[in-house]
């Protein structure tokens, strides 16, 4: 059996915090799909999510059910911690079949323990959970009553544990090697893909006491005009003179994820590039000082956009969000965002990641840190120099 990357004591405690909820809705039985969250709950780990997968857990005090490809039960024996009789795979002739679903057979496990007439709450708003999936497993449990479950066990996540603050702080060494490999390896005449390269070795190979998972998120290097939008994907494109370069990486522990962003200029920095570096340095200053317990998430974006306002700057989108535990597609809780609106009062034990990326007219720099709040303040996690890194 692999390591528990937690103790059986642990797992119990988050079971008694999401049991404690759904008694709280009038929820018989929980349906996470979430695979993240199934993880936090099992310690299941396997690329598997392709096809349905789920993790049920009673209003009873009784193990959790993984449900899953018969061909990936061997992965929960190896990696979950529950009894093997609670490990449970459908048939092979239940995946990807048309006249068939697996959901089909989940539906028909859930009635003969006793469940088809429950209330059973369920993640709607999951990636792997398709409206098809949805549609067989009500089919197959025409008297239970469905409720929408999403985020109860996400906000239950968002309070970390010191031992999940302990991966988070290995992700950040992670991270920070991963942007060091960036600013190694990035010079003009340099193919994006090949940067890629060293810093996936980074996330993966950098720490010789721990190794690096896959982040959930691909790594991201914006150069020149690309830089002006955040999300676009990496080529064989060569780095050129004097370009600006935003780098949004991460590290990766038992999938506890740090984010770290940072930009790279080479050759002379533009001044417009130097003045809004100077807005957002001062900015993520602000955001620094003020996230301490009792505050509001909406305070925390505030106090970042009275600074760029100075600058004659705007941000539109968000500035942060809870991190944590996450599989691809996204290294995001969906719980707290750093945003207007958001009413979230921080507590000890959340985890933001502040980006406060600037995306403007063709060109665009990035800042972000990890963040931990603690009992009287914050603590960056990631610790890397702020400042825009210069290769002449």
């Amino acid at each position: 059996m692999v390591e528990l990357p937690f103790s059986r004591t642990e797992y119990k405690s988050r079971l008694d915090a999401i049991r404690k909820e759904m008694a709280r809705r009038n929820y018989d039985l929980l349906i996470v799909n979430d695979v993240a969250n199934q993880h936090y709950i099992t310690g299941y780990d396997g690329w598997s999510f392709y096809t349905p997968q789920v993790v049920i857990v009673p209003l009873a005090d009784e193990e959790p059910l993984w449900i899953g490809r018969a061909m990936d039960a061997a992965g929960g024996l190896l990696t979950a911690w529950m009894a093997p009789t609670n490990i449970i795979g459908f048939p092979e002739d239940y995946v990807q079949r048309a006249d068939r679903h697996p959901m089909d057979w989940i539906a028909e496990q859930i009635a003969k323990r006793g469940w088809g007439s429950a209330t059973i709450g369920i993640e709607l708003e999951a990636y792997y959970y398709s409206a098809k999936a949805h549609a067989r497993l009500i089919a197959g449990l025409p008297n239970a009553k469905f409720q929408d479950a999403d985020l109860l066990v996400n906000w239950i996540r968002s309070v970390k544990s010191p031992s999940e603050i302990e991966y988070l702080r290995k992700a950040s060494r992670i991270a920070e090697a991963a942007v060091q490999a960036a600013y190694d390896v990035i010079v003009p005449g340099v193919r994006e893909c090949d940067a890629i390269a060293a810093i996936q070795k980074a996330q993966v190979a950098s720490q010789p006491g721990f190794a690096g998972d896959i982040t959930a998120l691909p790594p991201t290097i914006l150069g020149g005009e690309n830089a002006s939008a955040p999300h676009i994907m990496w080529s064989d494109r060569r780095f050129g003179e004097n370009e600006t370069i935003a780098l949004e990486l991460a590290g990766a522990c038992r999938h506890y994820t740090a984010g770290l962003a940072r930009t790279l200029q080479l050759g002379k920095m533009p001044e417009k590039v130097r003045t809004t570096s100077d807005a957002v340095i001062e900015g993520m200053s602000a955001v620094l000082d003020s996230i301490r317990p009792g505050v509001l998430a909406e305070d925390v974006e505030g106090a970042w956009r009275a600074v760029i306002a100075k600058y004659g700057l705007k941000k539109e989108s968000r500035i942060g969000y809870s991190i944590g535990v996450a599989y691809p597609p996204d290294w995001g809780e969906h719980t707290i965002s750093l945003r207007p609106g958001d009413k979230t009062i921080l507590q000890p034990g959340n985890v933001v990641h502040s980006i406060l990326g600037m995306w403007m007219d063709g060109w665009g720099i990035e800042v972000s840190e990890t963040i931990l709040v603690t009992q009287t303040g914050c603590e960056t996690l990631t610790n890397f120099p702020r400042e825009i890194h210069v290769k002449e």
